[in-house]
């Protein structure tokens, strides 16, 4: 039985779920890294990751380097002793730290690799509408996640699921993953899988403006996937043309209505209570909206303050 010393690296609450169950499973944690504060909100008040806030509640030793380079930095890291070092939801680390302790540097990663390596793997795999995804560990090495697997964990995805149930789902799943890890490298009975490479591996590409986008043109499924695959963030948007008007609205949860009709892509049908977008094969039935500088709302509450005009679309 080897005797572990930990270093966790992670910063958002995702991350916050594996190391609580590290702590409570009682491993020796000598040191924790978590991203710089940052200013937020309009008092510009800095702001501690969901990571630094649990560590701190913990007594864990706390490093918050804007340099994974830094000579002082990789001094302090060395100077912990530690022989594994665990990554959930940080950033790219050099060879310099990866290789640092004795039994490797290994990540969870919320997919099942080979398949959506990259920044977003939970919103691509609803975006592009699986029917499961999962959970992987790895170990790391020169390129983004591409390193031997440990262990995987396989999860349906419901079909009205979005990315926030899902991430919560896998965050739970990635931490039990993560233990059974962590218990296999103290054991030394560690078996890796290199990852498989071939033309038909699906990326986690980045989320920015243009590709959460939506694309009124496209098939009804790909457009209602892509809003329950960016929900509640970062949130798929539109231009709502109404009358001289164009606003960038965030779109949050849909229904589809499979339905024949000849109307434009894009133009809109409306009562007092419902919104329907015309789309290829039926309609996309908006649910909750959010308008510029507005608070998220459902439809109806929207429309009691909202008017639309009757040539009102989706460009």
């Amino acid at each position: 039985m080897k005797d572990l010393k930990i270093v966790f690296m992670g910063t958002p609450d995702f991350a916050v779920a594996t190391l609580k169950q590290i702590i409570e499973n009682k491993f020796n944690v000598v040191g924790v890294i978590t991203a710089p504060d940052k200013p937020a909100g309009r008092g510009r008040k800095l702001n501690e990751s969901a990571v630094k806030k649990y560590a701190k509640e913990q007594g864990l030793h706390i490093l918050q380097p804007t340099n994974l380079k830094d000579q002082s930095f990789l001094e302090e890291l060395k100077s912990l002793n530690a022989n594994l070092q665990i990554i959930v939801a940080f950033r790219m680390l050099p060879k310099v730290v990866w290789d640092m302790p004795k039994y490797g540097t290994f990540n969870l990663h919320a997919s099942l690799l080979p398949n959506y390596r990259g920044a977003a793997p939970i919103n691509w795999a609803i975006i592009n509408g699986e029917t499961t995804t999962g959970v992987s560990t790895f170990f790391i090495d020169e390129k983004i996640d591409t390193g031997e697997m440990i262990l995987q964990k396989e999860v349906e995805i419901n079909p009205k699921e979005n990315a926030g149930s899902l991430h919560d789902k896998l965050m739970h799943i990635g931490s039990d993953l993560v233990i059974d890890t962590i218990k296999l490298i103290q054991e030394g009975q560690v078996k890796t899988i290199p990852q498989p490479e071939d033309a038909t591996i699906k990326t986690a590409y980045k989320l920015n403006r243009d590709n959460c986008k939506i694309d009124w043109t496209k098939d009804i499924d790909q457009i209602y996937n892509q809003i329950r695959g960016l929900s509640p963030y970062p949130a798929a948007w539109s231009i709502l043309e109404n009358g001289d008007q164009k606003l960038d609205v965030k779109i949050y949860q849909t229904e589809k209505e499979i339905e024949n009709h000849n109307l434009t892509i894009g133009s809109i049908i409306f009562d007092k209570s419902s919104i329907k977008v015309a789309v290829n094969k039926g309609f996309i039935n908006i649910i909750e909206i959010k308008l510029p500088g507005k608070r998220l709302m459902d439809v109806k509450s929207l429309l009691n303050g909202f008017t639309l005009e009757e040539n009102a679309k989706m460009l």
